[in-house]
């Protein structure tokens, strides 16, 4: 005598990377799996019945005659979610947290909607589920007349008796939704409607979590790039970094790690839940922060970040401990800190200058590497007038503008810059000359400025005062030696072509 096999319907579900079994037959009692995890196929014996897709597999009533819709409730005599629907709620409030009494209360919005929709009526409707059995009741407001023209808004006086002795025409009573009709509705419509409220509402909760962190760096992976947007997967959900907050000169791949600053969520509009950035100023800061350690003790403070994304930025620190050098701390041993953020930014130019409450000196400080001579402030137009030496001037300002244009950002101050008009020979003062003659001899290669003074205040002010000498001559003089007289002579030669 050989077994009988029946028809089964096996499915493995894998919600989180935890992979459960789900087996079904077709009996009363039977188990089911979320649907939207399943992955069911179908086995018996004979020809034929090798692996098909679920949606082959013919769904046979149970013995008690129960009738199922299409996605998650069952009607015997009265609507309730089935054991699919009861999984589902038990895996989302396990696995993303979201608690049995949200979800109710959204499933609860979704039927309500879609029975609106589906009975054609604007009237109140009222649906309550119990959260542990999965029973519905549904119930709208119905007026009572003694001849009814619209079932769906009207109920018999002679109906409305039974239930409520004191009814009377034109009383407004609240009626019972037949669950056969609820049933129809809810399998027709509601579960767009309800995978769509139970989506929303795990966006707000993760919403709710992110919000706290805008203003904090972020990795992720990149997902895909469309029209120069650039979506990310945060794990647990998804972010957009516009094409605008993206780093001039930067491309993107799919897969590539990215770190990025949040600058805001988006809980109750289409699209990625968070909104992040590359190229706002605090992204510099907040890279800062993660890579010099004296930052997060609180032993440096950034005071002020003016930023054009992918050319330059200044950065202006302060240091609450006098042990601690702020630009040090953040320029890193051989700037390996600096380097690290400089990396990371596609080689953007940083500048770290020290914070001054003096607005004379922290301009000065801004515009560096220029050398600012003097500095006038005027307070009432909030505007400092810098003069800078004629070989200055195209430092101070720039390429096109550019080092000027963020120092002014930095300090908040508007800053014009002139420069000083150079003396004719015949006003210098001697210790000008002195100082030119200096200046001009220290340019020379392989002079310097050390061997410049020394020559200078010894009476060679020019390379042919050098020439007119003896190696001797030179050599006599305290702090150069023979070998460096000979040299200076050799550089003398060269520079003339003597």
């Amino acid at each position: 005598m050989g077994a009988k096999v029946v028809n089964c319907r096996v499915a493995v579900i894998v919600p989180n990377a935890k992979k459960r079994a789900w087996r079904s037959r077709s009996a009363a009692g039977a188990v089911n799996a979320p649907s939207d995890f399943l992955a069911p196929v179908a086995l018996g014996p004979g020809p034929g019945n090798e692996f098909k897709p679920n949606s082959e597999i013919p769904r046979s009533n149970s013995k008690s005659g129960t009738r199922k819709s299409e996605f998650g409730f069952k009607q015997d005599g009265g609507a309730t979610m089935n054991n699919e629907m009861l999984a589902m709620l038990e895996y989302l409030e396990s696995e993303r947290g979201l608690s049995r009494e949200t979800l109710v209360a959204l499933i609860e919005e979704a039927i309500v909607a879609s029975a609106r929709k589906a009975l054609g009526t604007e009237r109140e409707l009222h649906v309550k589920i119990n959260p542990k059995s999965g029973d519905i009741a549904a119930s709208t407001r119905k007026t009572v007349v003694e001849q009814v023209a619209n079932a769906d808004e009207q109920v018999p006086l002679k109906d409305a008796l039974r239930r409520f002795p004191d009814a009377k025409p034109g009383d407004e009573v609240e009626w019972e939704i037949p669950p056969s009709l609820l049933g129809r509705i809810v399998a027709q419509t509601a579960k767009q409607a309800i995978m769509q409220r139970l989506r929303q509402a795990e966006k707000l909760q993760i919403a709710d979590e992110f919000r706290e962190k805008i203003g904090t760096l972020l990795t992720g992976i990149v997902r895909k790039i469309e029209r120069g947007d650039v979506y990310i997967d945060f794990q647990r959900t998804e972010g957009i970094m516009r094409h605008g907050d993206r780093i001039p000169g930067e491309d993107y791949a799919p897969g590539d790690h990215i770190a990025a600053l949040l600058t805001g969520v988006n809980a109750d509009k289409p699209g990625p839940c968070l909104e992040v950035s590359r190229s706002h100023p605090d992204f510099v800061r907040a890279l800062f922060e993660r890579e010099v350690s004296e930052i997060s003790e609180g032993l440096v403070t950034i005071r002020a970040i003016a930023r054009e994304p992918g050319y330059r930025t200044k950065m202006a620190v302060e240091g609450s401990d006098p042990r601690v050098d702020p630009v040090g701390a953040c320029v890193g041993i051989r700037g390996t800190r600096v380097k690290n953020i400089v990396r990371e930014l596609a080689g953007e130019k940083i500048d770290i200058i020290p914070w001054n409450d003096n607005v004379a000196a922290f301009v000065g400080n801004a515009l560096q590497p220029a050398k600012v001579g003097s500095v006038k402030i005027d307070q009432e137009t909030k505007t400092v007038e810098v003069t800078v030496p004629e070989d200055q001037l195209s430092l101070a300002i720039g390429k096109r503008g550019q080092n000027a244009r963020l120092a002014a950002r930095l300090t908040g101050w508007r800053i014009d810059i002139n420069r000083v008009e150079a003396k004719a020979p015949e006003e210098l003062g001697f210790e000008d000359k002195v100082q030119r003659a200096t200046e001009a001899l220290a340019r020379i290669p392989g002079i310097g400025a050390e061997t410049a003074a020394i020559l200078v205040k010894n009476g060679f002010l020019t390379l042919e005062g050098i020439l007119a000498a003896e190696a001797d001559d030179l050599a006599a003089i305290d702090g150069i030696t023979p070998e460096r007289a000979a040299e200076l002579l050799a550089i003398a030669r060269q520079q003339t072509g003597s």
